[in-house]
């Protein structure tokens, strides 16, 4: 599998219509015939000391492999959200993994 994880910290003057108009970009982002799963939202409140959670909002795609990645990122989705959104954002940082074919499900363990 291939984990999409994506930090969006958005402009400090966004609010109301702008932010939900985000949150709906976001949103068909997760529809995108590609996406296996995916999950969208505000950091946790964790508060602990190894935790990065000045982001705005953090999503988080999951794609059978990269060609399944690489696909959305071609893809009309994908290429409306940056374009209705890029102005939106002071910085987007991305982690993508690649998990182990041995893997199994969302917990990690060994098949």
């Amino acid at each position: 599998m291939h984990v999409h994880n994506v930090y969006f910290w958005l402009m400090d003057d966004l609010e109301g219509q702008a932010l939900a108009a985000f949150e709906r970009g976001l949103k068909a982002l997760t529809n995108d015939p590609n996406v296996k799963s995916a999950y969208f939202g505000k950091p946790a409140k964790t508060h602990r000391n190894v935790v990065e959670d000045t982001y705005t909002y953090g999503l988080v795609l999951v794609f059978d492999d990269l060609a399944a990645h690489n696909q959305y990122q071609a893809g009309a989705a994908h290429l409306k959200f940056v374009e209705d959104h890029a102005s939106k954002w002071e910085r987007v940082v991305v982690y993508d993994i690649q998990t182990p074919q041995h893997l199994a499900g969302a917990t990690g363990e060994p098949a």
